[in-house]
Formats: structure tokens, C-alpha cells, sequence
């Protein structure tokens, strides 16, 4: 059951683009890494760069964090992989959002998702749906879905091969880009952290909100390490163009997750999500030992 407090600040709401990310990589040079950390915990450019080579976001440890962190902002809830069987239509105009990253009947993603589900599970209980999914995208209709989607979801959602799709889905669409982007730029795992949460909530596209148009907004104030600048420095411009990406819709205009999460991490210098850790998302408070 969902937090009787939930908002619709607390799920995602973005339109995405029916793509894998188009994001545009470049080589980072081994001592790209600048950082604020103190001299205790990184004794050079070069310790700090082979550190973050070998656990980026993409460490099963560090991922487990970050699954975490996004549940607690999305779900109110540290229990992530309860989430598969979640589905409700929360008012946002995007239709029925569901699963473990809020996959939407009315921007794309959760068709990808019962397509790539149905082709390694023909008979599986959504099957049946994917005409009236392609009817409803791009919109927050409900005509063909209704109660008995809702529960062919759930029953869907014991089913392994469903979660795995979804695990496979989060990753291909926000994770894995959103990743690869921050290594690129030179940033750790928070700065890495700070990308995916972002492409959770807003997608990619051209949109002003979008990724890559806060990434954009971050580059006109801030240099990335890769560039030459301090990492710290960078992802405050980031977390910046973030919060105003935020506040330019109602549904995301509680920027909590920001402000007393990503935020809190890096003033105190934990650029690499180092644990223990203790948050706040609208106002409920958090920690991972």
C-alpha cells in the first residue's frame, strides 16, 4: 500500500523519447578528476580516479543505494523491489504510472516495457493490452485498461520474467545512459546519482526540462571535471538547473529530493555515497547504515 501522504510530486512524470538516450560521450582523460574532498580521504587526482574507475553507480553495492534513494523520493518507501506490483493513476495527465520507476501508459515507456515483456513471454497476463496501450500513448486515457489492467498488472508483477523486464527497461532507458553520461563528465557517484535521478523524473528530449537541457543549463555556469573544473562546483550548477527544471511544473514543485537529499550528500563532501547515510524526502526522514 502507498504512503497515505503520497503527493504526485513522488512519482515520475516526464515525457521520454522512444529511444535509447542520444547521449553524446566523449573521452575522459585519466586525471580529468577534480574534487573538494578532503586530503584524508583522496591523497591525489590519481587515487581519486582509480577509486571511481573501479565503483561508479554501476557497483552492485553502490546501484542498491541508488535504487534506494529513488524509492524513497518515489515511493516513500527504502523497499524498491516492492514495487513492481505498484500501479495507480495519479492525476499527472501521463495516464497509469507503475513498477519500479514509474513506467507511464501515456509517455511511451510502459508500452517498451509490455512489448519487451510479451516477447520473452508471449502468454503473459498484459499481452492482451499492447493494442490498447498503443491507443493511449500520448495520452492520459484509460480506454481499454481500466480495473482489469490494473489487475493483470499485479498478477504480472509475481511473475519473475516482469520484473526482470523491468529491471532491464529501468536500465536500458535511464540507468545505463545516465551512468555512462556521468563517468564521462568526469563526475563520481553521486554526480552520477544526481544524472539518474534526473533522467527518472524529467526524460530526455528537447525539451527545456529535459536531461539534457538541465545538463546544458549546468555547462553554461560550471565546468565538468572532464573539462578541467571542480567537480564540486559542477554539481551545485547541476543540482541548480535541476531545481529550476523542477519548479517549472506543479507536480514537481516540491524539490525536497534535491534540497535535503542530493544535496545534503554533497555538502558534506560524500561525493562518492560512502555509507552511512541520512536524507529527507518531503519532510519524511531516511538512512541506509
Amino acid at each position: 500500500m502507498k504512503a497515505p501522504h503520497r503527493t504526485t510530486a513522488g512519482r515520475s512524470r516526464r515525457i521520454i523519447t522512444r529511444t535509447v538516450l542520444g547521449l553524446a560521450l566523449v573521452a575522459v582523460p585519466a586525471t580529468a578528476y577534480a574534487t573538494n574532498a578532503p586530503a584524508e580521504h583522496v591523497s591525489s587526482h590519481a587515487t581519486r580516479h582509480v577509486a571511481t574507475a573501479a565503483t561508479g553507480l554501476d557497483d552492485p553495492a553502490k546501484k542498491e543505494i541508488a535504487m534506494k534513494l529513488v524509492s524513497s523520493a518515489e515511493n516513500s518507501s527504502l523497499d524498491w523491489k516492492a514495487q513492481y506490483k505498484y500501479i495507480e493513476d495519479i492525476g499527472d495527465g501521463r495516464g497509469y504510472t507503475a513498477g519500479i520507476i514509474g513506467f507511464c501508459s501515456g509517455t511511451g515507456d510502459m508500452l517498451d516495457l509490455v512489448k519487451l515483456y510479451t516477447d520473452r513471454e508471449p502468454g503473459n497476463p498484459l499481452a492482451k493490452y499492447l493494442p490498447a496501450l498503443e491507443k493511449v500513448n500520448g495520452s492520459d486515457s484509460h480506454s481499454g485498461l481500466g480495473s482489469a489492467f490494473e489487475s493483470a498488472w499485479k498478477t504480472a508483477a509475481k511473475d519473475t520474467a516482469f520484473q526482470t523486464a523491468q529491471n532491464d527497461e529501468r536500465d536500458r532507458v535511464y540507468f545505463n545512459p545516465a551512468v555512462k553520461q556521468g563517468k564521462t563528465d568526469g563526475i563520481g557517484v553521486l554526480g552520477q546519482f544526481a544524472y539518474y535521478d534526473a533522467i527518472v523524473m524529467h526524460g530526455d528530449g528537447d525539451d527545456s526540462t529535459s536531461f539534457s537541457s538541465i545538463r546544458k543549463r549546468a555547462l553554461a555556469k560550471a565546468k565538468t571535471p572532464a573539462q578541467g573544473g571542480n567537480e564540486t562546483t559542477y554539481l551545485n550548477a547541476f543540482l541548480d538547473a535541476r531545481v529550476w527544471a523542477m519548479q517549472q511544473e506543479e507536480a514537481h514543485s516540491d524539490t525536497s529530493r534535491v534540497d535535503t537529499e542530493q544535496r545534503v550528500f554533497l555538502k558534506n563532501g560524500n561525493l562518492d555515497l560512502h555509507t552511512p547515510l541520512s536524507w529527507k524526502v518531503y519532510g519524511d526522514p531516511y538512512s541506509i547504515s
